[in-house]
């Protein structure tokens, strides 16, 4: 039982002078009442305040945290944590774990070195975003984001001696820091750089416990090294995507896993539902050849490269995806939240052509992609977390560390030829808005996409990951997408403005819709029903509801009607897409005469007079007045044009590359 104790009485306690008392007292360090004059200590405060204060190697076997009974704590958590101690008990060295987004993966690091480390812990990030996540979420002195304080794990008397966390970055850290705390926070990038600024420093028996976030990279060769460098040390690897794309396998044993079943029915990610454009009739042209095929032949077709690959380029395509992922945002929107949209899409030209459908529909857009300028990435991400931008359209961006719970529709408009990349765009909408409410309004999600673009066997696959098999995760750490073909690697192809396949028309009357997820399991459909209780609903209803709508899998939906395209925005959206387009044409043409973007080859040699500056700028001056020309109008009177105008003249751009390409080719011949 405790008591209180005066100054005197309280340094004879802890065997420390009473000047010592009072000047650890005064820096907070000692838990202390100061009444008037006057130092009170409570014998409880200062017990739980000398387990907290043990040495490092002791500290996380020590303090008490409140895990194993803790409501505040999600199930992954505390089942993660209660397997990582069996299997740490039990001699095991290198783990892995697997929680879905939006899970409490940094909860569950924030936890796992409780009564399994026996010394300092490594926190490793694959990059600065995640990084700088984990340690607000373990900075005890930051009391509205640290994970123990938020889920009472640690009382108030044991964070006032830590953990302390030491971050490694590129200001002024040092080796001392790391010394002085019990968990040591970095990015990958960081720790094990090409100039060795950390790894020499550290001993091989420095960190008991290596925790890595996003662990799918750590078959990489830079966390291979940071793993040889600590030999002995226990590792965790946690990912949401437990598989690579480059074949090298994942090294551990896999001790757990959190379904992506169980997460959507506790409400910890959003119920997701897939929507497939499935056009009635389909007209296009192969290789100037005449297609005509019914949605039976499509169903077929969609499983050849060069089909799909035509669909995900199709204007035709594309603007039914707009419209059937429209009015799935729009129904969220009901709600009174400010839902938004994310689309991938195949290359930056694609991501641009997609950007304006859906801003000449009436909704601001804007594309992503990695080779914007930085600041450039940084205005359009403000413009989304503001909420001012209701889509983004986005290239091999916006991965592993982005959290932004409003993305509540993924608008896919490319195909993917393998599970990981796919389950990694999804993730960028399963973040709940309303945390553990699976019936709230706006904690549901949408996949809208078409079915020629033969994502609907990623969503087998992706169902088979739930069966909870750890052979078939084996399987899948060796997923890969495909190489490019050879002769683009080599440079060897010829680029082409416009692709094999162009769809004329597809007549769209119905849509498929089928569920994200099955609950066909046992286990789960209990969990479900008493999930359903809990909230006051009747569970034999529910569970026969499931019933009933598995017997049709994929259920046919009447499609939306289409969104109205606003005349003005669509021509100045035709307009903004010929200046891309002409950009690009001479792109290209400058790569088909293998010409430096910066040389002045075409202005003081191959066409002195007709065109000025660096070659770059040459090519566009040259392509804008073949434009002019065909469109007869003279330069700076292009606001005069129509819509058909600025359509006519992108049709016109394959021609104007080849015209301009045979010129320069009879030029350098005839200069010898």
């Amino acid at each position: 039982m405790s008591e209180w104790l005066n100054a005197d009485r309280a340094a004879a306690y802890l065997g420390i002078s009473s000047s010592n008392l009072y000047s650890l007292a005064q820096q907070g360090r000692i838990p202390g009442h100061k009444i008037g004059k006057m130092w009170r200590f409570n014998s409880g405060e200062l017990d739980a305040w000398i387990r907290a204060n043990k040495p490092i190697n002791e500290f996380f076997n020590s303090v008490e945290a409140a895990i194993d009974s803790n409501e505040l704590l999600r199930d992954p958590q505390r089942e993660g944590h209660s397997a990582a101690l069996d299997f740490f008990d039990a001699g095991g060295q290198k783990a892995i774990m697997q929680l879905p987004v939006g899970c409490g993966k940094s909860g569950l690091i924030s936890i796992l070195p409780f009564g399994v480390s026996e010394g300092r812990v490594l926190v490793i990030a694959p990059n600065l975003t995640i990084r700088r996540e984990l340690e607000k979420v373990l900075d005890v002195t930051n009391k509205r984001a640290c994970f123990w304080n938020k889920c009472k794990v640690l009382t108030p008397e044991v964070m006032s001696a830590g953990p302390y966390i030491a971050v490694l970055d590129s200001k002024d850290a040092n080796i001392h820091d790391c010394d002085s705390s019990h968990i040591v926070i970095t990015n990958i990038q960081q720790l094990a750089s090409s100039a060795d600024r950390w790894l020499p420093q550290f001993p091989d028996d420095y960190f008991d416990m290596i925790l890595v976030d996003e662990g799918h990279h750590s078959a990489a060769p830079s966390w291979l090294k940071v793993f040889e460098r600590f030999p002995n040390s226990k590792i965790v690897n946690l990912t949401a995507t437990p598989f690579r794309s480059d074949k090298k396998d994942i090294e551990g044993d896999f001790i757990y896993k959190y379904s992506f079943k169980r997460a959507m029915i506790k409400g910890y990610i959003k119920k997701l539902q897939a929507i497939y454009v499935a056009p009635k009739e389909i007209y296009f042209t192969y290789e100037n050849d005449k297609h005509y095929h019914t949605i039976e032949e499509v169903m077929q077709l969609k499983e050849e490269v060069w089909f799909s690959r035509g669909v995900a380029l199709s204007n035709e395509c594309n603007s039914h995806i707009v419209d059937a992922s429209l009015d799935k945002l729009e129904k969220l929107r009901q709600s009174g939240t400010n839902h938004q949209l994310i689309a991938v899409a195949m290359s930056v030209n694609h991501a641009k052509a997609i950007r304006s459908l859906y801003a000449e529909r009436g909704f601001e857009s804007a594309e992503i992609h990695s080779d914007m300028p930085p600041d450039k990435q940084a205005e359009v991400m403000q413009k989304l977390r503001a909420g001012s931008l209701d889509c983004l359209i986005q290239v091999q961006m916006l991965g592993e560390g982005f959290d932004h719970p409003h993305l509540s529709v993924a608008a896919i408009f490319r195909p993917f030829r393998s599970l990981p990349p796919y389950v990694q765009f999804i993730g960028r909408i399963m973040r709940v808005i309303v945390q553990n409410d699976p019936r709230h309004p706006d904690n549901y999600g949408y996949v809208v996409t078409h079915i020629g673009l033969n994502l609907d066997q990623q969503l087998e696959d992706f169902r088979d990951m739930e069966k909870e098999d750890k052979d078939f995760f084996k399987d899948l750490i060796y997923g890969t997408e495909p190489p490019p073909p050879i002769e683009v690697t080599e440079g060897r192809a010829r680029m082409k403005l416009n692709p094999n396949m162009i769809v004329e028309k597809e007549i769209v009357s119905e849509f498929f819709e089928e569920d994200f997820l099955d609950t066909d399991d046992a286990v789960l459909l209990e969990e479900l029903k008493a999930h359903a209780e809990s909230l006051g609903f009747d569970a034999e209803d529910i569970a026969r509801a499931i019933k009933n709508r598995k017997k049709e899998k994929r259920r046919v939906v009447d499609a939306v009607g289409a969104f109205p395209v606003l005349p003005q925005k669509q021509r100045r959206e035709a307009r903004k897409r010929l200046k891309e387009e002409i950009n690009r044409t001479a792109k290209l043409l400058l790569n088909r005469l293998g010409l430096d973007f910066n040389g002045k080859e075409i202005a003081f040699k191959l066409m002195p007079g007709r065109a000025t500056g660096n070659n770059f700028v040459a090519a566009v001056q040259l392509v804008n007045k073949e434009v002019n020309k065909r469109t007869g109008v003279e330069a700076g009177q292009r606001d005069r044009l129509k819509t058909e105008d600025f359509i006519r003249a992108q049709e016109q751009l394959e021609d104007i590359l080849n015209s301009l390409t045979r010129q320069f080719k009879k030029m350098e011949a005839d200069n010898g």
